[in-house]
């Protein structure tokens, strides 16, 4: 989810303050995703200079109000947004997986020990997964937008806890096999071997 599309959806209803759209952004997604101020007055100046919100000219007596413009989305942020809703994020589009990068490296590079990263990566993503299921018990029924972002989570870091067991029986397979050679690289023959070369096949076919 971006950033971007978030608060395109949170000014669907009606304009907001920037502090209004960052408590309901950290709301709807139980704190998991924290904004600071700053990240969502840039994005809004970037929204509204591709035309899809505008400031408003609607005023209202509230707390959030914070001396700067309310917000509010325009045709073409509702359009963008619809779009947003009916197009499926797809695998290629997601964040590069740093985590395999990290290990792919570790094997690539001489004196790393790849078991260690894996078990520290194990210890931190299984501490993850208890605080992850702890949130999940203390919420209440009603709080359905964020439970869906809590359990996506806790499905994504057990997912990585049965990745880092199939990575950790591979290097255990593998263990003790040499690293693979560097291919060699040969030599152009020099322009006399090649025509002794040539002189040798000729005699055989005379």
């Amino acid at each position: 989810m971006s950033i971007k599309h978030g608060l395109l959806a949170l000014l669907q209803d009606e304009p907001k303050y920037g502090y209004q759209l960052r408590g309901e952004f950290e709301a709807a997604t139980g704190a998991t995703w924290p904004l600071n101020i700053g990240q969502v007055y840039t994005t809004l100046t970037r929204l509204e200079r591709d035309g899809l919100v505008q400031p408003s000219a609607t005023r209202t007596a509230t707390p959030e109000g914070d001396g700067r413009s309310m917000y509010e989305i325009t045709d073409a942020g509702r359009t963008e947004l619809a779009n947003w809703f009916e197009t499926p994020v797809t695998r290629e589009s997601r964040p590069r997986d740093e985590l395999a990068i990290k290990l792919a490296l570790a094997l690539a590079v001489p004196g790393v020990d790849v078991s260690a990263v894996v078990q520290r990566q194990r210890m931190s993503t299984m501490q993850s997964l208890q605080e992850l299921t702890r949130l999940k018990r203390n919420s209440t029924d009603g709080e359905i937008s964020w439970q869906l972002v809590i359990e996506s989570m806790i499905f994504g870091a057990e997912a990585e806890i049965r990745w880092l067991d199939h990575c950790e029986a591979m290097l255990l397979r593998h263990r003790g096999k040499p690293r693979p050679a560097v291919p060699r690289t040969y030599d152009v023959p020099d322009q006399e071997a090649a025509r002794s070369e040539e002189a040798r096949s000729e005699e055989a076919r005379s």
